[in-house]
């Protein structure tokens, strides 16, 4: 590629230097907030210094602090990515355009799931390439994670990867329009935990006017902890760090410190009296919040945003099928995850049983956990959205991956490899990958991708709105048909 002349853009920092091929130029590692180092990890994200010179955005940069994670049998590399690469400037961007400055294409910008502890922008599944070929600038980004993330320690503003991907959107109102981006069309997209922090920023007051529209991919507009929930975490953190619960106590902690305890924090039970976790165990960090984002969302907030909300029809199977544990599921394991994600247990089982009477005791635990993650979140965030002046659209993935003999289906970041438009990408065929070993359907990544990029141009993704009268969702799988409300027998048995 060093063939290709490189392509230079003014920032207001300074002057960057990316890749041009094949008609699209690509920027890598551009920061868009000050290096989170020291007391500043526990701060909200500053502006970064200007720079002389061009400064090179041609190779990818350091990530945020992150154990490596592993998910049983399944090979997730091209999802989480490679893990923590070293360096202080990690609050940064990747921009794909196929413009130049006096374009005004519409701009995607791309928050990355891993559960709030984990993932870059430097996997391999978050490739722009497909968006700009398509005329979409596309924009992907760090945020702190874990500890410096999202622990929500007194002395220290709450929520401070979200802060960062609210930087990270004013970056993109500022310096945008230089990449040939219309920073008044700007759509916000996260999948998994990058789509709860969206949910959130949809919800955030000082995010207003900074985007229009919005997707959540198997997010959850109630996946917010309390700040009671939040406290457990924050007192367990303390404890095993040996500190006292505080932001100057935690300043002094070097990363590696602050990763290697994570594992200690594992495990702990964060329901009260009111209130179920939202992560049922899956993650010791969410966003922080008073209340709900759907909540805030049914009271008025983003109703001039246009919202895409969807899930894939199997999402709980990734926590399941790769440790062996889909199969072997028993009656009693069904009603132990009833009992972390509801109030009434029995009820909800019995719920389940009635819609679902072929199914066996691992489908019903993965439907069960699949809602209580994200089916119930995802419905409830559009149904408070539906009926604005701004359209509501919903979607629901049914196309099964093969992997695992068969057995990951339809599961949580299946469908991204289709959004992206890089199913083809060799990691991620084979017995255990993400896709399996047989071929998906031809242009299932032509039709997703492009039912993305025609909503982030248009507000229209290509089918009918969703509204609380009719539920009319799409369900994208080999074929593709309108249905009303997938799955809203089991839904109704949720509080």
């Amino acid at each position: 590629m060093s063939h290709h002349a490189a392509d230079t853009v003014l920032t207001a920092q300074g002057v960057v230097r990316g890749l041009r091929h094949d008609g699209t130029t690509v920027f890598l590692n551009i920061p868009y907030a000050a290096p989170p180092t020291g007391a500043a990890r526990f701060a909200a994200p500053r502006p970064h210094a200007p720079w002389d010179g061009v400064r090179d955005a041609t190779e990818p940069g350091p990530t945020a602090p992150q154990a490596g994670r592993r998910l049983g049998s399944v090979d997730m590399t091209p999802y989480f990515g490679p893990g923590w690469i070293p360096g202080d400037d990690f609050l940064t961007v990747n921009v794909w355009t196929p413009g130049v400055a006096g374009e005004r294409l519409p701009v995607m910008v791309f928050v990355h799931g891993g559960g709030f502890v984990a993932g870059s922008t430097r996997s391999e599944l978050y490739d722009g390439t497909a968006f700009a070929r398509d005329g979409v600038v596309l924009v992907t980004l760090n945020y702190r994670l874990g500890i410096a993330g999202f622990l929500d320690l007194p002395g220290a503003p709450a929520n401070r990867g979200l802060l960062d991907v609210i930087a990270a959107l004013r970056w993109v109102r500022e310096n945008i329009a230089a990449f040939g981006g219309d920073p008044s069309r700007v759509t916000l997209f996260g999948q998994s935990a990058g789509a709860t922090i969206v949910g959130g920023v949809l919800a955030a007051p000082e995010a207003e006017g900074l985007f229009r529209r919005v997707i959540v991919q198997s997010g959850s507009g109630l996946g917010a902890f309390t700040p009671e929930q939040a406290a457990r975490v924050t007192r367990a953190a303390a404890r095993a760090l040996g500190v006292e619960a505080h932001a100057e106590a935690f300043a002094g902690i070097p990363d590696l410190r602050l990763v290697e305890v994570m594992a200690e924090l594992s495990g702990i039970d964060l329901r009260t009296d009111i209130d179920t976790d939202p992560l049922i165990g899956l993650s010791p960090f969410s966003i922080v919040l008073d209340r709900q984002p759907a909540e805030v969302v049914a009271a008025g907030r983003g109703d001039g945003v246009d919202l895409l909300v969807g899930t894939n029809t199997e999402e709980g199977n990734l926590y399941l099928a790769p440790f062996g544990n889909l199969s072997t599921s028993t009656a009693a394991d069904v009603h132990a995850a009833a009992a972390r994600s509801h109030p009434r247990p029995a009820r909800l089982v019995e719920a389940y049983r009635r819609a679902r009477p072929q199914a066996s005791s691992g489908e019903l635990r993965s439907a069960i956990m699949g809602d209580a993650l994200f089916g119930v979140g995802s419905r409830r965030l559009a149904d408070a959205h539906a009926g604005r002046a701004a359209a509501t659209y919903r979607y629901s993935f049914a196309w099964r991956s093969n992997a695992l003999n068969g057995e990951l289906g339809a599961t949580h970041a299946v469908e991204l490899p289709f959004v992206f438009d890089v199913a083809d990408l060799p990691r991620l065929r084979g017995p255990q990958a993400l896709l399996g070993p047989y071929e998906p359907p031809s242009d299932l990544a032509a039709r997703m991708h492009a039912a993305w990029v025609a909503f982030a141009a248009t507000g229209h993704p290509g089918w009918d709105r969703y509204a609380t009268a009719r539920r009319a969702t799409m369900r994208i799988g080999a074929e593709w048909s309108m249905v009303d409300d997938p799955h809203g027998e089991e839904l109704h048995a949720w509080p």
